[in-house]
């Protein structure tokens, strides 16, 4: 299930001088009244910050008929298309958004031996409700560049029990434009005759699978049938451009778990004589013989026992070829899984045992059809001999900072081993992917003559990690620290440089950080998963901004949740996720039960005030003057789901971005305005100020005029500018989101499967004239009294009718639009929005018209104003001035008018320069 994140770090606004239990203040105003028809756009680059690996890959597929076209697919990560001049992986599935953030769940995978450049995906997540879409097939026709979808009738799941299986999805070598897929849960096979645009159901394949992990699950998660788990063709019953005649089919069935066509798929028989027992994981043809490895139970963590297997295709004799038999129960206590054939070398194969924790995984290598094996350890307990060795130091937490006792070694080989492949062009290159990585080797064949074998992480841009929260410290030597699931988290120096893990104390996942904003050395953060074999708790405290740590005293029991730092480092609140809320008089000392606020309520620290806490539950805010040691609710109505942020620098000014949109408080949490061209939200942070401004800019995943994405602010939500674009989306991300303090533009994205993504922006905005104060809201904030009324304002005239621009030099032109955003007593927001309508880009452009009834601009963001009486001229920005045809970019500004009447100016006229 898919992790939910937040992040650390808060924001401010005044307490009312009375604070009573019950007094609660609804959200009543809006800020920036009519939406925009669409915000702005900016160009921004993205790349992870390199954790390397993380998370189980359950399949690596080598082109058969391309050199070094190798493809890794993930269970929650997408996949990725091997790089072979920087030694790295590339994302191939980052397109797919919230609407789509099942598909990178990657069930299987294709590629095309005859047209290399097609590759074609099985993807969806989940196949129960955590899932809420379909899986579908994906094709491309680019190696993964660019991707069409096809709908199933039913989910995929790619991070169920059974993924570890496969291939799935396979191409017949032959005609190469029908393709299988073994669907789970009962879904039988399917075909597709048409290079996967549409696909039917094989309606005479007699069985669909009927293994079940555990039937009476209670979690709807283990109690679905694994399906069909590989389809593999004999290409010599085939010519090109024909059907391939013989199809094999592993069935996740104990007792029939291998069929066959021998007539292209018009009609499917059982094998004779196949071993029972157990599921074939993995099937592979060459030589003239059909290998499986088998297991009782469907993995990737499961398995007491298993055997390999080969059957001669000219008589259908069937050969226990087993490194360790299932017979030997001394022995035999865990099941096989991976499975891969040298093409230049039939009879040489390896297996692995993929469910063996104890000592290790295990790799097997024959180089006789199986007759005999050579592993890539001996132990005797507890002695152990490897023929191996393993070199992490470009991935040094792959040793879990452990110390392992004989024959147990850190860094393990691995664990999950289902994914095995020996390069069909390079005996020498095999790859395998364990729970945490790939490794790989350049000298296979040393094994063979005694030699060995040389194995590090080929892990370079495969990203597959859940991120649970960020912060970005203002100072000390690292710009980024990280709440990771599974491995714990880091603290980079260097964005581009892989660092160790956190350590002392370790915990599995560290759900929450946070560090003093007046005295950013000192950090805390918070987990589950502890060692506690060592004494180890699960919330750690540095005060050396996180490159040292030790264990701070814990509530009993307590694990998980969010924590919050008060601004000079001198108290802790602490929600654990199941124990409740509690309060530290000390970093890191001992707690004490907070009153007033529920459990597992999400909490934060303001960034002024060091005797100041927030905290937030089902849409209640509650708030704290004593340091966390009793709370009292505040407003409501702020939707079931969010995450919030106090801002630096200014006491009581509270960002929230939750399930009906973006809010803003100016004072303390008594009451929240509403963004009204947010619909919803997930994640909040804050970063540097753009230049010439004094407020810092705001960085939110968010739905905005209607489109969601990753957005920022650099004049306190007056305007917004979205910074991703739709070959960036990254599945469901940004529950975990921050801005970098010392960078202008930069935001770090927390994941839920494709690790900490940073974007860049690609242009700084000059000076702009001097920014509101971060303090002044957009619009009049709500009234702390539930009763109060919204101020009385005139509704926002609707937008001018774009003008003509006179046409520019070389085709230029354009045309402007003058929107009043939101209105109030006094002043308003206003908008214009400038389109390039002519058939080569704009260098520059000009904007004017005049007020008719006494308006005056005051400020001016995103162009360059000048207003002699009722006349006004606006100029773009060095940084917005060029637009390619049919873009367009926005200028906002405040500006006064007299109460009685603002109309729209007419006519708006452009200029293309």
């Amino acid at each position: 299930m898919q992790p939910r994140a937040r992040r650390t770090r808060t924001l401010a606004g005044t307490l009312a001088a009375t604070l009573t239990a019950g007094a609660l203040a609804v959200v009543t105003q809006l800020a920036g009244g009519t939406p925009a028809v669409a915000a702005a756009s900016e160009p921004y680059t993205w790349k992870n910050v390199r954790i390397d690996g993380g998370g189980f890959v359950p399949g690596i597929i080598f082109n058969q008929t391309e050199q070094n076209l190798i493809y890794a697919r993930t269970d929650i990560g997408g996949a990725y298309r091997w790089n072979q001049s920087t030694g790295s992986w590339i994302p191939l599935l980052d397109w797919a958004g919230w609407d789509h953030w099942n598909y990178n769940g990657v069930l299987s995978l294709a590629t095309d031996p005859v047209q290399t450049n097609k590759v074609y995906a099985a993807v969806g997540m989940y196949l129960n409700s955590w899932d809420p879409n379909n899986g579908a097939i994906l094709r491309s026709s680019d190696k993964g560049a660019t991707w069409a979808a096809t709908t199933l009738p039913f989910k995929v799941g790619g991070n169920m029990p059974g993924r570890g299986m496969g291939e799935r999805l396979a191409i017949d070598p032959n005609r190469n434009s029908t393709l299988y897929f073994g669907a789970e849960a009962g879904n039988g096979l399917w075909r597709s005759t048409d290079s996967g645009v549409t696909w039917a159901k094989v309606t005479n394949f007699p069985n669909a699978g009927n293994y079940v992990q555990d039937p009476a699950d209670t979690n709807n998660y283990l109690n679905f049938s694994q399906g069909i788990g590989w389809v593999a063709f004999d290409k010599s019953t085939g010519t090109a451009g024909n059907t391939t005649q013989t199809i094999y089919v592993g069935v996740a069935d104990l007792q029939n778990t291998v069929y066959r066509s021998l007539n292209g798929g018009t009609s499917w028989e059982r094998v004779a004589n196949q071993p029972t027992g157990y599921l074939a994981h993995q099937g592979e043809i060459a030589g003239g013989y059909l290998y499986i490895t088998t297991s009782d139970k469907g993995g990737p963590y499961d398995g007491g026992h298993g055997d390999v297997w080969k059957m001669q295709l000219s008589t259908g004799t069937w050969t226990q070829i087993s490194p360790v038999p299932s017979s030997d129960t001394n022995n035999n206590y865990f099941g096989y899984s991976g499975l891969s054939i040298d093409k230049q070398n039939p009879n040489t194969l390896m297996v692995t045992g993929y469910s063996s924790w104890y000592p290790d995984t295990f790799i097997w290598r024959s180089t006789d059809g199986g007759a005999t094996w050579r592993q890539f350890y001996d132990y005797a307990w507890p002695n152990r001999t490897n023929r191996y060795t393993l070199n992490i130091s470009g991935v040094p937490w792959l040793d879990f900072n452990e110390q392992k006792s004989a024959p147990e070694q850190s860094p393990k080989l691995g664990w999950m081993t289902e994914a095995l492949e020996i390069d069909p062009f390079n005996s020498n290159r095999m790859l395998f992917g364990t729970g945490a990585t790939i490794y790989g080797t350049t000298n296979m064949t040393a094994l063979d003559t005694g030699g060995t074998v040389a194995l590090s992480p080929f892990i370079k841009g495969l990203e597959e990690t859940a991120v649970l929260d960020l912060i970005s410290p203002p100072t000390g030597t690292s710009p980024l620290i990280s709440g990771v699931g599974d491995i714990g988290g880091f603290r980079h120096t260097n964005l581009d440089v892989v660092p160790d893990m956190f350590d002392m104390p370790y915990f599995g996942s560290t759900n929450s950080l946070d560090y003093a904003e007046l005295n950013p050395s000192y950090v805390v953060r918070v987990g589950k998963g502890a060692r506690t074999a060592n004494g180890q708790t699960n919330i750690g405290v540095s005060s050396d901004g996180g490159a040292n740590w030790w264990s701070g005293s814990s509530p009993s029991g307590a694990q998980g949740g969010t924590v919050a730092l008060n601004a000079n480092g001198t108290r802790v609140v602490w929600s654990t996720e199941a124990n409740g809320v509690f309060y530290a008089t000390s970093f890191g000392g001992g707690f004490s039960q907070a009153s007033g606020v529920p459990a597992t309520a999400k909490v934060e620290s303001d960034r002024v005030n060091p005797n100041k806490f927030y905290a937030l539950y089902n849409g209640t805010f509650y708030v704290s003057t004593n340091g966390g040691q009793s709370f009292t609710s505040t407003a409501t109505g702020l939707g079931a789901t969010g995450n919030f942020k106090a801002m630096p620098g200014v006491e009581g000014e509270l960002w929230l971005a939750g399930e009906t949109g973006v809010y803003r408080s100016t004072n303390s949490g008594m009451s929240f305005t509403k963004f009204a061209a947010s619909a919803s939200g997930v994640g909040i942070g804050f970063g540097k100020a753009a230049p010439g401004r004094t407020n810092m800019a705001v960085y939110t995943m968010a739905t905005i005029d209607g489109v969601r994405g990753v957005y920022r602010s650099n004049d306190v939500g007056a305007t917004w500018v979205r910074i991703n674009d739709a070959q960036h989306q990254y599945g469901n991300a940004g529950d975990a989101i921050t801005g970098d303090p010392r960078t202008y533009g930069r935001v770090y994205l927390g994941t839920n499967g494709r690790g900490i993504i940073y974007g860049d922006a690609t242009v700084t905005p000059s000076s702009p004239p001097p920014s509101p104060s971060s303090s002044a809201s957009a619009s009049p904030s709500a009234s702390a009294s539930p009763s109060a009324s919204p101020s009385a304002s005139a509704s926002p005239s609707p937008s001018a009718s774009p003008s003509p621009s006179p046409s520019g030099p070389g085709g230029k032109a354009c045309t402007a639009t003058y929107k009043v955003l939101n209105s109030w007593p006094g002043g308003f927001t206003g908008e214009l929005k400038v389109t390039s309508t002519g058939t080569v880009a704009t260098s520059g452009w000009r904007v004017n018209f005049t007020f008719t009834a006494g308006q005056v601009i005051s400020q001016m963001w995103g162009g360059i104003k000048t207003q002699t009486g009722s006349a006004v001229q606006a100029v773009n920005e060095g940084y917005n001035g060029v637009l390619a045809p049919t873009t367009s970019t926005t200028a906002g500004f405040n500006a006064s008018w007299n109460n009685s009447s603002n109309p729209i100016p007419s006519p708006v006229t452009c200029t293309a320069l």
